[in-house]
């Protein structure tokens, strides 16, 4: 008032003349004495400071809280914090910072507020209302839930919301401003006064929110929403997941309470996995258990493992937990609605905005926007590398939808578009890795601006990531008898899968790729595919009886049907089959066949390879010079530009030959010159799956660089040897080279 006086350039007496209160009034006004004057002498003084509508608003609102302040009681009952389940498991680390939330100080005028967001299903209002409870003694003047029913058709209204807490801050109806503003400005003011807890349960939005957030002061406001509410600023965030099995299984334990000993753990196990860690859903099973004593857990967990049937299992009286999803799915625009059904039939754990589009027959852009509004609302999971994943129920949910929502013509429609744009976009991705290591060509000219096929690199990150949406799609194609296109995608993974050298799926591709090639009556391809089957079980399985078996009926085949280079690759393969069984001399006859029949025809990379086969053959039987001339031989036509290799295959084959050319130094006693190949054959360089002889000419280098007194250099090879060995899942050579890394000097 002061302020306001000075401003109008008026003494108290000038302004007791125009408002007609007393100057004494007046100065205890502004002195502080009258905190809280009555409404009429505000408005008096207001009429005569002609203040405009802002400040006359802010002044009779800063009367009014003072007044009530003065005559503050305790709350009404109104907004009571609902009661907390006795059986609530887990949740440690949620509780403990809900806690730390609860006692945090930030600067003057910025407010403590807690904001926990998840999908439907995974009990943040359960857990809020704990956490409320945990903490409610350091609350005196109360804890305050109030259910903004934001999803619902009808979220509670602003207004309605501050009318509760302030009647629950003991504001009577009749002093209630009318309008939203004066409601927030009466309820802030409260708050900063008042150590109280607000529990906004279920928000709606960040406009609904707004309003309801202190401004600094003692009070502390906690928010759920399965929103994740973006645009609110200031406030601190928690990601509530699902819970791990062992928490699982002890809530669902909780909830069944004697009974549970008769179930057994491995059954109560069993059903808190088919749950997904979801509480709701675990609150379903346990109830529908407790409240049928002759159901056994067992029984309930055989029910639920059906997928087709799983989802109408989850229900219990007035629980559903379709019902939960649903509220989450009536929120979406019908594009985002389309695309989150029709992502059920797609193959795979996780997709990316390129398949959605293809799924949802849109746009790549309103792909992404549809993702962003179903992560928003939890019905999906996004990752760091941009790929997006179900749930399992929630799956189930949308699968549901679809089969609700479109007729079996679309459904089965849609599986053929998603499956055909997957398998011709894996085999372009594979094409970039052939001899020709060129871009290849893509028939669907719709293809080029969804997958990401620009580069080498960028196609092996579609493969790498997208592993299980392409071989999930070969899968189907292979059971709908389509073999030409799963042929053409088994082919064109050849040369890649030697980059991936230990990917589990490559046994499964290429013998997918056999059979389709004989149900064609191919005996050429047909034999390309074994010997795509003999080089797994040379490089992953080790099984030298299978390496032998492929090789002769690809040869067989191959020779049949004139195929020579497949019958010089099915000597090829056939090398390390011997070398495993030890048949050293028909090892080295094969490669050299091999090397032989691959340079006649002109293909240098094959040439090279078998040329690495012979100096393994050779070093094997103690020819260490034959052995460094055949590896020399690899490294100088990978070096001339004129071999005819692109460079891709280049650079691939002259490392392949680098490291046992090092190994072979190493045995000549050639130390130096070892570590110069080894060093040169293991450097990080394209990304290439780590294989036993990497890890193996690792292990090889960081000896020779032990014993030339290099330790830092030693010990560090020694690490990544140790990295890649646990990568293969060696754990005989993992323990040792990280003995050896952790005892270098």
């Amino acid at each position: 008032m002061r302020r306001h006086r000075r401003a109008a350039r008026l003494t108290l007496e000038q302004l007791a003349e125009a408002s007609g209160v007393s100057a004494r009034t007046l100065s205890d006004i502004e002195r502080g004495r009258s905190k809280g004057p009555q409404e009429r002498t505000v408005t008096a003084v207001a009429d005569a400071l002609s203040l405009g509508a802002d400040a006359r608003r802010q002044l009779l609102g800063l009367a009014r809280g003072a007044r009530l302040r003065d005559h503050w009681t305790r709350p009404t009952g109104l907004c009571e914090l609902p009661r907390s389940v006795d059986d609530f498991t887990g949740r440690a680390a949620e509780l403990a910072w809900v806690d730390q939330l609860v006692r945090s100080d930030l600067a003057p005028g910025v407010a403590v507020v807690g904001l926990v967001t998840g999908s439907a299903g995974l009990g943040k209002t359960t857990f809020a209302v704990r956490a409320a409870h945990a903490v409610r003694a350091g609350f005196p003047d109360g804890v305050f839930f109030v259910d903004l029913f934001g999803m619902s058709q009808r979220p509670l209204p602003v207004d309605d919301a501050l009318a509760l807490l302030l009647g629950a801050l003991g504001v009577a109806a009749r002093q209630v401003p009318p309008d939203t503003h004066g409601r927030a400005s009466l309820y802030r003011s409260l708050l900063r006064e008042h150590r109280v807890l607000v529990l906004l349960d279920n928000a709606a939005s960040e406009e609904q929110v707004r309003p309801l957030l202190p401004a600094g002061g003692a009070a502390r406001v906690l928010v759920t929403s399965r929103r994740l509410l973006s645009g609110l600023e200031g406030v601190r965030r928690f990601v509530l997941g699902p819970l791990q099995l062992p928490e699982a299984t002890e809530l669902l334990t909780g909830i069944l309470g004697e009974r549970s000993a008769a179930d057994g753990e491995p059954a109560l196990t069993r059903l808190a996995q088919l749950c997904g860690g979801l509480p709701l859903a675990l609150r379903i099973i346990g109830n529908r258990l407790v409240s049928r004593p002759d159901w056994g857990a067992d029984e309930l967990a055989r029910r639920l493992a059906d997928e087709e049937r799983r989802l109408e299992q989850f229900r219990a009286g007035d629980l559903k937990i379709a019902n939960a999803f649903g509220m989450s799915y009536e929120q979406l625009a019908p594009a985002a609605r389309r695309i989150f059904r029709r992502l059920a039939v797609v193959p795979g754990r996780d997709v990316d905005a390129a398949l959605a589009a293809v799924a949802g027959g849109t746009s790549a852009e309103e792909a992404w926007d549809a993702l962003d509004d179903l992560v928003d609302l939890g019905l999906l999971q996004d990752t760091a590398e941009g790929r997006y994943r179900f749930h399992d129920l929630v799956r189930l949910f949308a699968r549901d939808r679809l089969q609700q929502e479109e007729t079996a013509a679309e459904r089965t429609a849609l599986a053929e578009r998603a499956t055909s744009w997957l398998l011709r976009t894996a085999t372009a991705a594979g094409a970039w890795f052939g001899p020709a290591d060129g871009r290849p060509e893509v028939p669907d000219a719709g293809l080029v601006g969804l997958a990401p096929l620009a580069s080498p690199e960028e196609a092996d990150e579609w493969l790498r990531a997208g592993v299980d949406n392409w071989l999930g799609a070969l899968r189907l194609a292979a059971e709908g008898g389509r073999h030409t296109e799963v042929l053409g995608c088994a082919e064109s993974m050849g040369w890649y899968a030697d980059r991936w050298s230990h990917g589990p799926h490559w046994h499964e591709v290429f013998t997918l790729g056999a059979t389709a090639a004989a149900a064609l009556g191919d005996r050429g391809r047909h034999a390309a595919q074994l010997n795509q089957v003999a080089w797994v079980h040379g490089v992953q399985t080790l099984d030298a009886e299978a390496v032998l078996r492929c090789t002769a009926e690809a040869m067989d085949l191959a020779t049949r049907s004139g195929a020579t280079a497949q019958v010089a690759w099915a000597h090829c393969y056939a090398v390390p089959g011997y070398r495993l069984l030890g048949r050293l001399d028909e090892a080295a006859a094969s490669a050299s066949r091999a090397a032989e029949m691959f340079k006649g025809l002109g293909d240098t990379g094959a040439y090279c390879s078998s040329l690495v086969n012979l100096g393994l053959c050779l070093r094997d039987q103690g020819r260490h010079e034959e052995a460094l001339e055949s590896f020399r031989e690899v490294v100088a036509l990978a070096g001339d530009p004129g071999s005819g290799m692109a460079p891709g295959t280049a650079a691939f084959v002259r490392r392949h030959a680098l490291a046992p050319l090092g190994g072979s130094l190493a045995l000549l006693g050639r130390r130096a010159e070892a570590v110069e190949a080894l060093t040169e054959a293991t450097a990080p360089g394209e990304r290439l799956d780590p294989g036993h002889w990497q890890a193996d000419a690792l292990e090889q280098l960081a000896a020779l660089l032990a014993a030339e007194g290099r330790d830092a250099e030693s010990r560090l090879a020694y690490e990544r040897a140790a990295l890649m060995f646990e990568t293969l899942g060696d754990a005989d050579a993992h323990r040792r080279c990280a003995a050896l890394a952790t005892a270098a000097p």
